[in-house]
């Protein structure tokens, strides 16, 4: 669920909306007159996002280097196995 509050609101009751936040898993969107509005989100949510990100730049890095494999552009190299110390 997503919930907008205006900034005074927050301000007021700020820890109720972080309980909110992490309790019952809830996105809140913080409302500033003249000014871009801000989002406050679980850090269980931040990590998820972020992980989101990293697997998606991941995914394009595979992407491209099958189609650099499909157009030729691959080097073979000659596997060289090292002995452990």
């Amino acid at each position: 669920m997503m919930l907008a509050v205006n900034y005074s609101t927050i301000r007021e009751n700020l820890k109720a909306y972080c309980d909110r936040v992490t309790d019952d898993n809830e996105t809140v969107i913080v409302t500033r007159k003249g000014e871009r509005n801000v989002v406050i989100i679980s850090l269980d949510e931040w990590n998820a996002l972020q992980k989101a990100v990293k697997n998606a730049e991941y995914l394009r890095e595979l992407d491209r280097s099958f189609e650099q494999l499909r157009s030729g552009k691959g080097v073979a190299h000659e596997l060289i196995e090292v002995d452990d110390e």
